[in-house]
């Protein structure tokens, strides 16, 4: 067992009960294949909590500044994650992301680029969306309800796979398809916030 497997397991253990968390749409992610999860970006575990409910191990872009410590680069690399600069346009990141999907592996992606101060969805950033069209990756928008507080019931909404085919073909621009990605994901907020 990978020590990504047993961290994952642990971490599960110890977030579903605490925060009650409840995981919808499993299905809905493909067993195998290319395949980017986003999912609307609220706190720093969401990582966790999207690694832990996900029925495939995913690969995280994670900013830059936290590789810099050398005990934390080597515990977040054997975790699946990767460094991306922050701002600006990193190469060397995309190809990597790239090469992942091309691989068949998934790659987890919150679009915002940031965490949401007021638990709102904000706008996407483009590169999700240079993601979903460079690649023939399934595309699984995610949704995270509610506040991570102890006792309070959070919710993990999988959806179904985002179509990008015709985009693909149309040679649409990166924001357009980020645009319909942020859609799915809010409309899954929309739907599943209220019950």
């Amino acid at each position: 067992m990978s020590f990504y497997t047993i961290a994952k397991n642990i971490v599960w253990y110890i977030f579903k009960p605490m925060f009650r968390i409840k995981v919808f749409g499993k299905e809905n992610i493909p067993n195998d294949g290319p395949l980017i999860i986003c999912s609307n970006h609220i706190s720093n575990i969401d990582p966790p909590v999207v690694g832990g409910s996900s029925t495939r191990d995913i690969h995280f872009l994670a900013k830059e500044e936290l590789f810099k410590k050398k005990w934390l680069n080597k515990l977040l690399t054997s975790l699946n994650a990767f460094p991306i600069k922050r701002g600006m346009s990193d190469r060397q990141a995309l190809r990597q992301a790239l090469t992942l999907l091309k691989d068949g592996r998934a790659l987890g992606l919150f679009p915002e680029g940031t965490r949401s101060k007021t638990g709102q969805l904000g706008e996407g950033l483009s590169g999700i969306g240079f993601f979903a069209l460079r690649s023939e990756a399934a595309v699984v928008p995610c949704a995270i309800i509610g506040p991570y507080k102890i006792g309070r019931k959070v919710k993990v909404v999988y959806g179904e796979p985002i179509e990008m085919a015709d985009l693909r073909m149309e040679k649409a621009t990166a924001k357009q398809a980020t645009d319909r990605i942020m859609e799915a994901i809010r409309q899954l907020i929309e739907k599943n916030s209220s019950n």
